[in-house]
């Protein structure tokens, strides 16, 4: 049995039980006075319950073990108070889903078969509470129904644990943030009330087991930041940006809220909110392979879909356009940009992102610089097969967005990077789904910058193609050491479970900590150069950038071999091993083909890859390895080929912050092309 309820005497107890089979909490003769609800995933590996006594709580278990104790939620809405103090007898409704999940973009998965049950409690004629379990993972979300507006005027919703668990703790400073933090390991205990984190955060019960907190479906209202709990509890609690009232522009791209209401939303009354995901691991490698905030998302909302293309992007801005080599001078001028686009072709990029530059005043997104004739650009890419992409300023592109979205398609714009909203508040998730749906009926794709992190939009409007919302390789830029291998050991089970992150990786220019130094015009990374390839295939973004210049990878022949064929799209994913902020080792599939990455903290390793995931059959197999002098020069790499087997179990050895990198072909594919000549 999936659920079952438990009313307020043993009578009934002892009828639900010869009716159900189902043991229920209680002794012989007792009264209760609260009434709840067991809600169980597919495989019964998740168990949720559900209490409604002085409010709601629920808990969570894992194969009978507890992992979120009972735990406060409400919903405050004004001129009903909290749904969950309403003094009407909850009625219970289940129901069973399987679905097929067939991406339009594929990020780990081209399809997915996801399986659920569900437990609706309506509160009130106008209110219910749905839980919704899946074997990896619990969610929850409320729904109202009500005519005309309602004002939404708090949220509780916690997150306690017993025990004493550590937590990755991305904390804020502030509520208007680009969500690009560090993740600092703390005790859970340490976290109070006045401290907080965008999401998600990842709690580690110290067994093997973590709990990711997050969430999904977040429409027209404010996304969710977690504060510690406080009250003599271990845990986390909901926070939330109050409604907007007034702005002001402290500069082009910084337009903090000045005045807020004492409420968190304006929204039609009929409707279903956020929904709150709790995804349970037993494995480090869950982590990676979960799609749960994408299953709960809202179902995809376009008819057509086919002009939507992946790919991957040469960027001009991290390497600060250092081109060298050429009769020209370079910088932010037509003649760099076809520079880019020429590399593009040469190597089979799909893309070039135009960054900031491109126009005189980034506020205007009508004015054009003088050096940069954008339509000669275009026309260019276009003759070579390289689509345009263009940064824009989320205010500017805000006040003419439909007049600029019909011009940028009529120059044979692909797609747009709009940068630097900073806020989640109600009015500004709004914002992205209006530039999500107007992009759309233009045929553009869409990569935000300094935003919040995903919630699934990307199942709604597939157009919304990456984001970033992480400590990317631009953190190299600044040398405030927000980003590190440590770190980036953390993304794959963090940031990059919500959805695709624009990371963007691929610098040739590898330090180790002694030799890294901070150098804007000629940034550089820390760890090594296989480092960087394999984050290829660890970091998920369907629009992946090459962020280092074109000179250095036309110098760099054999890598180059790996970056023009690594797809930015994926069959199949299979994590192979994997341990939070310490190393991972992922392989994916696009067609016949198999490619692996594997990364590693400061910490030098050796791993056994298993290659059995494989099909039977013999396999060519191309790799990119560290060098023997790897920990002392970040570019030393080799690149070799041979031959192995689904049978064989490779040993890969590690320097500190390195990577390894193979790509698979089985040698019965005669009909194909060879490697070399992809």
């Amino acid at each position: 049995m999936r659920w079952c309820r438990r009313r307020n005497c043993y009578a009934a107890k002892v009828e639900r039980m010869l009716l159900t089979g189902v043991m229920l909490a209680g002794g012989s003769g007792t009264c209760f006075a609260s009434e709840s609800w067991t809600l169980q995933s597919p495989s019964a590996r998740l168990e949720v319950t559900v209490e409604k006594a002085d409010g709601i709580q629920y808990s969570v278990h894992l194969r009978g073990e507890e992992v979120i104790a009972p735990s406060r939620i409400d919903l405050k809405v004004a001129d009903r108070g909290w749904l969950g103090q309403q003094t009407d007898e909850p009625v219970a409704n289940e129901r069973s889903e399987s679905e097929t999940i067939d991406f339009v973009v594929p990020r780990k998965y081209r399809q997915l078969k996801a399986k659920y049950n569900e437990l609706e409690l309506k509160l009130a004629d106008d209110a219910s509470l749905i839980f919704r379990a899946y074997d990896e993972g619990v969610a929850y979300r409320w729904q109202t129904k009500v005519g005309g507006e309602i004002v939404v005027e708090n949220e509780l919703a916690q997150f306690i644990f017993a025990g004493q668990p550590n937590s990755w703790f991305p904390e804020e400073e502030s509520m208007m943030s680009h969500q690009e933090r560090v993740y600092k390991y703390l005790p859970l205990a340490e976290i109070g009330p006045e401290r907080f984190c965008s999401t998600g955060v990842l709690i580690d019960l110290k067994d093997g087991r973590k709990v990711y907190i997050s969430e999904s479906d977040l429409r027209s209202y404010p996304g969710m930041f977690l504060r510690g709990v406080g009250e003599g509890k271990i845990g986390l609690v909901g926070k939330y940006a109050p409604y907007p009232l007034e702005t002001e522009a402290k500069s082009d791209r910084d337009i903090p809220v000045t005045k807020a209401a004492p409420f968190l939303a304006k929204t039609g009354g009929t409707r279903t909110f956020p929904w709150r995901v709790i995804l349970v691991t037993e494995k480090d490698t869950e982590l990676v392979q979960s799609e749960i905030i994408f299953n709960l998302a809202s179902p995809l909302e376009l008819d057509d879909t086919s002009w939507i293309k992946p790919g991957k992007v040469t960027w001009d801005w991290w390497n600060a356009i250092n081109v060298t080599g050429v009769d020209f001078r370079a910088g932010v001028n037509t003649e760099t940009y076809k520079y880019y686009i020429d590399f593009a072709a040469e190597y089979g990029i799909e893309y070039l992102l135009i960054d900031e530059g491109w126009s005189s005043d980034p506020s205007d997104v009508f004015s054009q610089n003088p050096d940069v004739d954008l339509q000669e650009i275009i026309d260019h890419g276009q003759k070579k097969g390289v689509r345009i992409l263009l940064w824009v300023l989320w205010n500017a592109l805000d006040k003419r967005l439909d007049e600029a979205l019909t011009k940028f398609k009529q120059m044979g714009v692909a797609g747009i990077k709009v940068d630097f909203m900073q806020r989640d508040d109600q009015w500004m998730v709004d914002y992205y789904e209006r530039v999500a749906r107007e992009a759309a009926k233009h045929r553009l794709l869409v990569n935000f910058h300094g935003a919040y992190k995903p919630t699934g939009d990307r199942r709604t409007f597939p157009n919304v193609m990456t984001r970033e919302g992480v400590t990317g390789l631009e953190q190299y830029k600044w040398g405030d050491q927000k980003t590190n291998p440590e770190q980036e050991l953390v993304l794959p089970f963090t940031r990059m479970v919500a959805g695709p992150m624009d990371f963007t990786p691929g610098a040739l220019n590898n330090a180790n900590k002694e030799s890294w130094r901070w150098n804007v015009g000629h940034p550089m990374s820390q760890g090594t150069r296989c480092h960087q390839l394999a984050m290829f295939v660890v970091y998920e973004s369907p629009l992946q950038m090459l962020a280092d210049s074109p000179t250095r990878y036309r110098q760099d022949t054999d890598c180059m071999k790996f970056l023009s064929a690594v797809p930015t799209i994926w069959d199949d994913t299979i994590a192979l091993d994997a341990k939070v902020g310490d190393y991972i080792a992922v392989a994916r599939s696009s067609g016949d083909e198999w490619f692996i990455g594997v990364m590693t903290d400061w910490d030098p390793r050796e791993l056994a890859i298993d290659l059995s995931f494989l099909p039977d059959g013999a396999y060519e197999l191309q790799s990119w390895s560290d060098g023997v002098n790897a920990d002392r020069n970040g570019h030393d790499f080799r690149y070799r080929t041979q031959q192995v087997s689904s049978g064989d179990t490779l040993s890969i050895k590690l320097a500190p912050a390195g990577g390894w990198v193979g790509w698979l072909r089985s040698t019965a594919a005669k009909d194909k092309p060879s490697l070399s000549s992809k």
